[in-house]
């Protein structure tokens, strides 16, 4: 049901839902950056596609409301639903560089 919804939304926005959850990810902020994992140089152009794509706020809250609690099924997923929520992850101005 949930890819159904984001294969939808992703054909409208004219790119792959590998390219709408990348660029999901990419909107979270701009203290997140998305990592996706690939060994060919195909699928690493495809992932590079996800910056092109724009996603407005109503965009994002119709992302957001596919994972809702009450779409989410088993015990598993429901966990892993929010764990972002409580991450720890220190903000980006406190970041040291060198």
């Amino acid at each position: 049901m949930i890819f159904e919804r984001v294969n939808a939304m992703a054909i409208r926005k004219g790119c792959t839902p590998s390219q709408l959850a990348l660029a999901w990810v990419h909107h979270q902020g701009r203290d997140v950056c998305p990592i996706p994992g690939t060994t060919k140089i195909e699928n690493f152009n495809k992932n590079v596609g996800a910056l092109a794509v724009k996603l407005t706020q109503d965009e994002m809250a119709e992302l957001e409301s596919y994972a809702s609690a009450e779409n989410i099924q088993g015990e598993r997923h429901f966990q892993m639903n929010s764990t972002w929520r409580n991450s720890e992850t220190p903000p980006l101005s406190s970041w040291k560089y060198e």
